[in-house]
């Protein structure tokens, strides 16, 4: 009895192990954004390396694409992408409530 206990806490252990490698090699996976000088944003699985004042990198199909460096405006994770687009959402203004109006 005491063994197939064993195997089943070891058996868990396992699951665990493989659950964490899988979280923690996911997140490197996320990609890059290339943001170029007109607004645009190109999104590429692998890290644009530059390479004759031409940035090359790859697409989630795993087609090679090129960029002049010189429309490029800014290339970063695309988790730190999301986060700044998040930052510049300006702040809702204070609605006054109804019942604090005859205190005004």
């Amino acid at each position: 009895m005491e063994t197939s206990i064993e195997s089943v806490i070891a058996a868990a252990k396992k699951g665990l192990a493989l659950l964490a490698c899988i979280l923690v090699l996911g997140g490197c996976a996320s990609g890059y954004v290339i943001k170029l000088n007109n607004g645009s944003q190109i999104t590429g699985v692998s890290k644009p390396r530059l390479k004759d004042n031409t940035y090359y990198f790859k697409d989630a199909k795993g087609q090679e694409h090129s960029v002049s460096a010189g429309r490029v405006s800014q290339i970063a994770p695309a988790s730190m992408a999301r986060e700044e687009e998040k930052s510049h959402r300006p702040p809702q203004p204070h609605k006054r409530k109804w019942y604090l109006l005859w205190l005004a």
